[in-house]
């Protein structure tokens, strides 16, 4: 700690000093030419054509991350969005007062630099310097000198810092831009609409979650960060739109963990006249198609197993899933009561205050994901897990759901939507007084979701997909803090 407040003072020493020059180290703008990709290519462009002549002056700007001083001559690295590239200072050309400045730079600050390329001995592509211009002074040292920042916490907290000096962490986030949009183009060319509905929500509903509440001071209201985009979408399906979806943030107030963020992003996507059935082929060919646009193949690494995304997917009952992984049939066990005592007999330790739905969740999640490595949809799931479903057309007991999993983890989740208005009362009813109880939360009914419903909504199949845990598999993180940009942490 005392060495770096050392630094830290020298810094400042040399940024009293560049401003007795009567140099602002930190200028309003600076025009650059060309990014360090942009000018590699160029140069590169330049000695492939017969007829090249010696180009004009380019300007750069960018990071210092690295700098060597011989004698009268200085080589500094400076890396900007693109990449790197070398910069060569000479005394003879930009006399003695220029170049004493050099040496009140340091690792860490960004410059601007003018000049032409050339190749050095070593074959380096590198920009002779004819005039600089400090741009930000950075009045701390970088992480380790440029080795790399490896203290993981640190890393989340100040991203930044990760995004400097880690130069396989920003392909990451560019990669999930990718994958966002090929996302959007897929649906789009499939004739959906993309919309945005409320964050901020009276009710929160569209799932089973404990959610985040706000406080409106002009309305004297509180309101809930919404835990599901469903609803609204819904509303859009009853008033017209045929396709819809949104890309958006969600909220819920629970676990944290290695799949698991109390904000995350989620695609919801509903379209009209559609059974599960056609989401099941809407999902296999969009993740193929994200697939082939942004790694450019249908087989990807995750976790050391090679994920082979080709159609089809394999399509398993959950209730034989179940049974084959655990011994237990839920269709057995009608009430709460039965299925925990039949788990309590195979040492299950059990939550008394989970209802059926959530008993059978806890089955998938301890004995049937982990194994779910190659992409695989777990069909037919209980009423009590699913009061938005449509119950399934030869059982009642059943809802048209299916969750696709891959690399042991849920990536999608989608129904053949209810849309019985009088039967959706009666679910959320039912839900209100099973989940009350147990989670400690207040929840009511959606009357105006109801309301909308009755006016008719045409048979519809929904779907939902965790984006970061599509970009987890898509680029082989085990972590969803490795794929957010700002994680969320405890406070120090």
């Amino acid at each position: 700690m005392a060495r770096l407040e050392h630094i830290a003072r020298q810094r400042l020493e040399k940024l009293e000093r560049i401003r007795g020059r009567g140099i602002n180290p930190y200028p309003h703008s600076y025009h650059r030419s060309h990014t360090a990709r942009e000018t590699v290519a160029l140069f590169e462009q330049q000695e492939r054509s017969p007829e090249a002549v010696p180009g004009s002056e380019l300007s750069l700007a960018g990071r210092i991350t690295a700098s060597r001083f011989m004698g009268k001559i200085a080589f500094f690295d400076i890396r900007d969005g693109s990449g790197k590239i070398q910069l060569y200072f000479s005394h003879d050309l930009l006399g003695n007062e220029k170049y004493e400045i050099l040496h009140d730079l340091d690792i860490g600050d960004i410059i601007g630099a003018r000049g032409k390329l050339f190749r050095t001995k070593t074959g380096e592509i590198t920009l002779e310097v004819t005039d600089f211009t400090l741009l930000s002074k950075s009045l701390h040292p970088l992480p380790e000198k440029w080795h790399g920042l490896v203290d993981v916490e640190k890393r989340y907290r100040q991203r930044y810092l990760d995004l400097i000096s880690n130069e396989e962490v920003k392909p990451v986030f560019a990669l999930r831009n990718q994958i966002t949009t090929a996302l959007r183009h897929f649906l789009n060319e499939q004739g959906f609409v993309e919309v945005e509905t409320p964050v901020l929500q009276s009710i929160a509903g569209g799932a089973l979650a404990r959610p985040f509440i706000t406080h409106h001071q002009a309305l004297d209201q509180d309101f809930y960060l919404r835990i599901a985009l469903e609803l609204y979408l819904k509303r859009l399906i009853i008033g017209g739109f045929d396709k819809v979806y949104e890309i958006g943030r969600v909220f819920r107030n629970e676990g944290i963990s290695t799949k698991h963020n109390p904000e995350f992003t989620m695609l919801e996507s509903y379209q009209a006249y559609a059974d599960y059935n056609d989401v099941m082929k809407l999902v296999e060919d969009m993740v193929c198609y994200i697939a082939k646009e942004v790694v450019g193949r249908t087989e990807v690494r995750f976790g050391g197993e090679l994920i082979k995304l080709t159609l089809p997917w394999q399509c398993l009952s959950l209730r034989q899933a179940i049974k084959e992984r655990c011994d237990i049939d839920f269709e057995d066990c009608p009430e709460a009561d039965s299925l925990r005592t039949r788990m309590e007999q195979l040492g299950i330790e059990v939550d008394p205050n989970k209802d059926r739905g959530r008993l059978v969740d806890e089955l998938i999640s301890t004995f049937v994901e982990p194994d779910l490595i190659q992409p695989t949809f777990l069909i037919d799931y209980p009423v009590e897990m699913s009061p938005l479903a449509k119950r399934k057309r030869d059982n009642e007991r059943l809802v048209e759901r299916f969750e696709a999993f891959i690399g042991g983890m849920e990536i999608a989740n989608a129904f053949t939507e209810l849309n019985d208005p009088l039967e959706q009362r009666e679910r959320f009813r039912h839900q209100l007084q099973e989940h009350i109880r147990a989670d400690e939360v207040e929840e009511v009914i959606d009357e105006d979701f109801l309301l909308a419903l009755e006016y008719g909504m045409p048979p519809t199949g929904g779907l939902g997909v965790g984006i970061d845990r599509l970009v987890m598999l898509l680029t082989d993180k085990q972590s969803i803090r490795e794929i957010i940009l700002f994680p969320q942490l405890k406070a120090k």
